[in-house]
């Protein structure tokens, strides 16, 4: 089969069984809240690879490079064209030394005939021989051309000379036409004008269709004829690839030589292509392929150190392995990855660093495509984005993580058995019963389900899976604001992508579970702004100095003015209050903080605590400090205060909204 170089685009014929997008998620997840460019994220994940729950290593484009390099070091050790060269030149030696004591033996016994005129001819016959080999010309190319209009003696040499050309030829037309058909035997003349016609007839439809003009013959007409040198083409465009990149490969051979090497071999290759016919067919074709093929780089060299001769067909198709590595180690060492990552041709891969390598780059593709085909991404101008899908599901992600720290080690004590709230108006609709669920039959739903499953009949018989349950609207509704520090220590100390997954979790369980409650985030630097959730994975913290809590808790009681039923602020931070905003509306900032950011804070404090909104806070390292501030915001307003590692504030939160917001 022909070796092959080009791109593919993931299609809808890939099987995406095995993808682990919420994996791949999830760890994209982390670097890019830690660092907030989704485009350096993905391009780090997908180059340093990751490994699944399942303990499977997904080898990412870094050690893909290094497989590439190393192949591309051992096919470097594989060929050789000057050693080709070499091998024929001894041949050919070889041949003249036969040749040269046939001469000698010939001369020997006329001698011993006693016969003088039998001497005297075979004395001139030796002489004109061995005066025509020497006016021979030493490269290889003229030389071979100049035996053909010699005469041997010895039939020993004739036919071992007639051997190594038919060799030669055969090797000559492999270099070009290998990836389409071999030739077993030295080719014959209705052959060779067989692939003259199919040289100018492509040459032909190349230059029709630069020109706009209809193809003359059809490409139809021209496979008819001539499609066993192109299996698997389908166009016009297949075989001028095919064409092109064997092509390119010879040249690449070419170039490897130095400029002395390069000229006696390319000297060869026309000398053969004169003797059989060719050289203005190959030429007009070649040069007709250039312009075809602008992407192909047709000046490209490789350092080709191999040991020995190969044949030259060898050498152009470890040329052309070359190329295809050389394109693949361009792509896996860019710095976007991402960007080009669908298009990378896996069948290339899988020849030239095997199934392993093929799997992983199709993992990753897969990924990256199903995190595109599922909506998690997009691309808007030419940067990845995360989208509100994926904001979501990140959430569910950081959700689902937080439910199972807290199953395996629950931070504040079991939770509530699952019970059922019947303290509000029973709604028209029901769900499907799931198991451990309190039990509350919708009748009419549960029964008709039975009747779809089992047809009519009595009697009818129930099954779990027809179960399903009523819901009930809670009469309790909640108002939460996620007031999160973004001050510089909370980057500096590792702080801030735990609280973001935290704020994402809360928020996702709060959409999902009491879809009818007020969630809304603050952020708090040098001043506090309301966030959005879309915003919270890419949110990276305020250069500026300060932690304004004033401001946050001032905002946070604007956004809940309206709002009924519990109220309450959930503060993250990781030290006390060292800024306030002026009578005049600008941020002040200090460190250690002033007596008035306290106070300024603190009346703050009191309003909220005035207008029934609870202040819950979760403090974090508390190694760094002892937060004596924030023991008062708990005494005055009566909240919840949480010393916490930053590795458990998540199960914190999660354990404390969910119980308190169960209770009652």
């Amino acid at each position: 089969m022909p070796v092959r170089y080009g791109y593919r685009r993931v299609g809808d014929d890939d099987e995406f069984d095995d993808l682990d997008v919420d994996e791949l998620l999830a760890l994209l997840a982390d670097d890019f809240m830690e660092n907030g460019d989704l485009d350096e994220a993905m391009d780090r994940l997908l180059r340093e690879g990751y490994e699944t729950e399942d303990g499977d290593r997904v080898e990412g484009l870094r050690e893909l490079l290094e497989r590439t390099r190393k192949r591309r070091r051992e096919l470097e050790q594989q060929a050789d064209p000057n050693g080709e060269m070499q091998r024929y030149r001894d041949w050919l030696d070889d041949i003249e030394a036969t040749e040269e004591s046939e001469l000698d033996q010939l001369l020997e016994d006329a001698q011993e005939s006693g016969d003088e005129r039998r001497e005297r001819v075979t004395r001139d016959l030796v002489d004109q021989r061995k005066m025509q080999r020497d006016l021979m010309n030493d490269r290889l190319a003229e030389r071979l051309g100049e035996y053909r209009n010699y005469e041997f003696v010895s039939s020993e040499a004739r036919e071992e000379y007639e051997e190594m050309m038919g060799e030669l030829e055969r090797d000559v037309l492999d270099t070009y036409f290998q990836q389409s058909k071999e030739f077993m035997g030295r080719p014959d003349p209705e052959e060779l004008a067989r692939m003259r016609d199919m040289m100018d007839a492509l040459s032909t439809m190349i230059e029709q269709d630069r020109r706009g003009e209809p193809l003359e013959p059809t490409f139809d007409d021209f496979i008819e004829k001539f499609g066993d040198f192109f299996p698997g083409a389908e166009n016009l465009e297949d075989v001028v690839r095919m064409m092109a990149e064997r092509a390119a490969a010879a040249e690449a051979m070419f170039n490897s030589l130095s400029a002395e090497q390069q000229g006696e071999l390319r000297a060869l290759f026309d000398e053969m292509m004169q003797n059989m016919e060719m050289n203005f067919s190959m030429n007009r074709l070649v040069s007709n392929l250039r312009q075809a093929t602008p992407d192909i780089d047709w000046n490209r060299a490789h350092r080709m150190r191999g040991q020995g001769g190969s044949p030259f067909a060898d050498v152009a198709s470890v040329a052309e392995q070359l190329g295809e590595l050389k394109g693949l180690e361009e792509f896996l060492g860019q710095s976007h990855a991402a960007q080009g990552l669908r298009e990378v041709d896996i069948e290339a891969v899988r020849r030239n660093l095997g199934d392993d390598a093929a799997r992983h780059v199709q993992r990753l593709q897969r990924a990256l495509q199903g995190l595109k085909d599922q909506g998690f991404i997009d691309r808007a101008s030419n940067r990845l984005k995360l989208s509100a899908r994926g904001v979501r599901k990140i959430g569910q992600i950081a959700l689902r993580d937080l439910f199972r720290q807290l199953r395996d080690s629950p931070p504040l004590g079991g939770h509530p058995v699952a019970t059922l709230a019947r303290g509000g108006d029973r709604e028209e609709t029901a769900k499907p019963w799931e198991p451990g669920e309190a039990v509350a039959l919708h009748l009419p739903r549960t029964l008709r389900n039975a009747l779809l499953r089992q047809g009519p009949g009595t009697p009818l018989k129930l099954h779990p899976d027809d179960f399903e349950v009523e819901e009930y609207e809670a009469t309790r509704r909640s108002a939460t604001i996620f007031a999160i520090d973004l001050s510089l220590s909370m980057a500096m100390r590792g702080n801030l992508v735990p609280a973001k997954k935290m704020v994402l979790a809360l928020t996702q369980l709060i959409s999902s579970k009491f879809p009818r409650d007020f969630v809304a985030i603050v952020g708090f630097g040098e001043r506090a702004q309301q966030l959005k959730l879309e915003d919270i994975p890419a949110l990276t913290i305020d250069y500026n100095y300060g932690t304004n809590l004033q401001h946050a808790l001032a905002l946070s009681r604007h956004l809940l003015r309206n709002e009924r039923g519990e109220r309450q602020i959930v503060v993250v931070t990781d030290g006390e209050p060292t800024a306030h905003l002026t009578a005049s509306g600008e941020p002040f900032f200090s460190w250690p903080p002033v007596h008035e950011t306290l106070e300024k804070t603190m009346a703050e404090v009191l309003r909220c605590t005035k207008a029934g909104i609870t202040i819950n806070t979760f403090a974090l390292d508390i190694e760094r400090s002892q937060f004596p501030f924030v023991e008062q915001i708990a005494r005055v307003n009566g909240g919840r205060l949480f010393y916490t590692d930053v590795n458990d504030l998540g199960t914190y939160a999660l354990d404390d909204f969910v119980k308190h917001r169960r209770a009652g």
